[in-house]
């Protein structure tokens, strides 16, 4: 499985930004997926996941009403809209995804980094003041 990140830059306080990963996989639909972002100095943590069909999805309480997790099964691709951007959503965004296993007969979500196997290679998201 590769997971590649695109879209990331920088914006202004209050800017939006849409980030995107697309997956090579045989059966994308098979795989519930996720974002992670890691600032500096920090750890990784969750901001977003969804169910293999999207038809559920989860937020961090910090990006609840600001974010929106979606997926394009028919396109290998799932998204991370960003709206309301703020200073400290600055932080490289990773998508990842659980092995094929866990994703079709474990839960819909998972909010733990130790539990995604696959990971992109990161892109930066940073919000200006």
């Amino acid at each position: 499985v590769q997971l590649v990140e695109s879209g990331g830059g920088l914006v202004q306080a209050g800017g939006s930004l849409s980030v995107s990963c697309a997956a090579s996989v045989r059966i994308f639909s098979d795989y519930v997926m996720g974002w992670f972002r890691q600032a500096p100095g920090k750890e990784r943590e969750f901001v977003a996941a969804i169910s293999r069909s999207g038809g559920s999805t989860y937020y961090a309480d910090s990006v609840k009403g600001r974010f929106t997790i979606s997926r394009d099964n028919a396109k290998n691709t799932v998204y991370l809209q960003m709206n309301s951007l703020k200073p400290e959503d600055t932080a490289v965004y990773y998508c990842a995804a659980p092995s094929r296993l866990r994703s079709l007969y474990g839960s819909r979500w998972y909010p733990e980094p130790y539990q995604y196997a696959y990971w992109g290679q990161g892109t930066q998201v940073t919000v200006s003041s």
